[in-house]
């Protein structure tokens, strides 16, 4: 395969291999421009099922995610300024930092987002990390489904731990958040507590000395923002005190500016 030596032509060779890849979606138009082309190729990649894809092709894929990451600003978790018993908070993509890890809402099917372009902070990850993501947690489900049945599904609060490809993080843990149904209860608020100590202890376990934790639970699963943040930053404050000198940096990550006010009065 002749050498992609830009951006432009390895976007153009991968919109074409993934349109060509999904059987579904091979005669689709291609657009012209290029912010076109990024989220033709993004929806691909977020509607394809876990499978072998060409080397040739994959070598492009991680040439041109890794870009992107330069592209975008590569944040290091020793830029973040720590406001408290290595506590940060920091505003802005979470696929742009170089944690050892950072943590991803994930379903109880751990495989991400299928929906086309969308918003969630799970499409994004699996969309930057690149199709290899999809693929380990699929195995990984599949194992898991070996050993409890057909009909596995992750439990709430219980981490996995994936490797993050291509994107500037080290490593990715997916965690499946509780859903607000109703009222939120007493349980709900230990589930979402157990979500941030477990992540902890498996970072623990795996050297892990900083790690970056989305907004669990509180987009399409209904849980409070300002309660999440309060069970946030105690769940977390609790483990480190126990745990002192394990973690270099918790950061606090958020998108939207109430999320950030709400944890600067936390922190």
């Amino acid at each position: 395969m002749e050498e992609l030596r830009t951006q432009q032509q390895r976007l153009g060779f991968l919109v074409e291999a993934f349109k060509k890849d999904s059987v579904r979606y091979r005669d689709l138009r291609t657009p012209d421009s290029t912010e076109e082309k990024r989220e033709l190729l993004r929806s691909l990649m977020n509607i394809r099922m876990p499978k072998a894809l060409p080397e040739e092709v994959l070598l492009v894929q991680d040439e041109y995610l890794k870009q992107r990451a330069e592209e975008k600003g590569i944040v290091h978790p020793d830029d973040i300024p720590v406001i408290r018993d290595g506590m940060c908070i920091w505003q802005g993509d979470i696929t742009r930092l170089a944690a050892d890890a950072i943590v991803n809402a994930a379903n109880s099917q751990m495989l991400g987002c299928f929906v086309p372009m969308h918003s969630c902070i799970d499409n994004a990850i699996h969309t930057f990390a690149g199709v290899q993501l999809r693929a380990e947690c699929s195995r990984k489900m599949n194992h898991l489904r070996k050993k409890y049945g057909p009909g596995y599904e992750q439990p709430t609060a219980v981490p996995m731990l994936t490797d993050a490809y291509n994107l500037p993080a080290k490593k990715v843990i997916h965690v499946v958040g509780p859903i607000v149904e109703d009222d939120l209860t007493p349980a709900l608020e230990q589930d979402l507590a157990s979500c941030y100590c477990n992540t902890l202890d498996l970072c623990r376990e795996n050297d892990l000395r900083s790690v970056a934790f989305c907004c669990i639970s509180t987009g399409v699963f209904r849980f409070p923002s300002g309660r999440a943040a309060e069970i946030a930053v105690s769940t977390v404050e609790e483990w480190m005190s126990a745990n002192p000198g394990v973690m270099d940096r918790v950061i606090f990550n958020v998108f939207k500016d109430e999320d950030r006010a709400i944890y600067e009065k936390l922190v």
